[in-house]
């Protein structure tokens, strides 16, 4: 990579070579990216995907980096961050968000205007493009119960606007998995609420949340999807994995649903653990476990 040059041709943007990304992930593990940039606007995305273009450079585009896992070996190419892409504009009962914002502080937003509908994450830690990414939710709410529509950059340099229709949601999926773009925001459809009704509500989830989930580790957030007719923490309850240790890594003994980082942990320990869940919880249940945290970036 010819760092002189990206440092010329891309002056007016901000960015970090070999900037080891276990700085940014929530488990606090994750080798570096070849280049990672940090994005200020809309135009400044598309100027980087269109140089990529030009110059035959691989990248890939992160938000909070909160359900994620970056292997120890890094990434390669460019890293787009897009956490300095957050202005929030409320329009009646419509809220855009850009992709950097955070999903916590929308919802904060949202109550504040007395717009009710995304309670279900007061407590989730991704940005909003990770959250259409993954039709991410909790507690019997999920993000397609309010999306109105969605503008992306494709991979080609073209920018669309998708409708709910067109994102293909399913559970913690959406067509973005499949279609390499950026989620550059997303407008939600809320309704006129009763601030004491939405702030009771924000309330009851956060306490549920504080007793049951290990928030005082860094961790990847829930690993697994939800298998069908079961429940992956009593699985792995009843596999007598919860607790196990596996280099810095642990499986909750809060919530044996999460791994969490307990002693300097790489992402190797991470992925290393993962499988031996899957593989255990296959012998034992018959049961596959799909991972819900993405894993992505090259070994080490």
């Amino acid at each position: 990579m010819n760092t002189e040059k990206i440092k010329t041709d891309l002056k007016e943007i901000k960015l970090l070579f070999n900037e080891p990304l276990s700085n940014f992930t929530y488990t606090k593990t994750g080798g570096p990216a070849d280049c990672l940039l940090f994005p200020k606007s809309i135009a400044e995305v598309k100027h980087i995907v269109d140089y990529c273009n030009e110059e035959n450079i691989n990248w890939l585009c992160l938000g909070n980096a909160s359900n994620l896992i970056v292997k120890d070996g890094g990434i390669e190419g460019f890293v787009i961050m897009l956490t300095e892409l957050n202005e929030v504009i409320i329009n009646d009962t419509f809220v855009t968000a850009d992709a950097g914002a955070k999903l916590i502080e929308v919802t904060q937003m949202a109550r504040d205007e007395k717009l009710t509908g995304l309670e279900f994450a007061c407590g989730i830690p991704g940005s909003i493009g990770g959250a259409a990414y993954m039709n991410a939710g909790a507690y019997g709410g999920e993000l397609v119960d309010v999306f109105h529509s969605a503008e992306i950059l494709l991979a080609d340099g073209s920018l669309v606007t998708y409708k709910s229709e067109d994102m293909n949601f399913s559970y913690r999926h959406s067509v973005l998995q499949e279609l390499k773009g950026i989620v550059l925001n997303v407008t939600f459809a809320l309704e006129k609420g009763n601030l004491s009704d939405i702030q009771t509500k924000m309330d009851e989830l956060t306490f549920l949340r504080e007793s049951k989930q290990p928030l005082e580790y860094p961790s990847c957030g829930s690993v697994f999807k939800r298998p069908e007719g079961h429940f992956t923490g009593k699985l792995i309850q009843d596999a007598n994995l919860q607790g196990l240790k596996w280099g810095g890594a642990q499986i909750s003994t809060k919530h044996a649903g999460f791994i969490v980082n307990i002693d300097n942990a790489t992402a190797t320990d991470y992925v290393e653990l993962i499988k031996h869940i899957q593989e255990t919880i296959l012998k034992e249940f018959d049961v596959v476990l799909e991972t819900e945290v993405r894993i992505i970036g090259r070994e080490k």
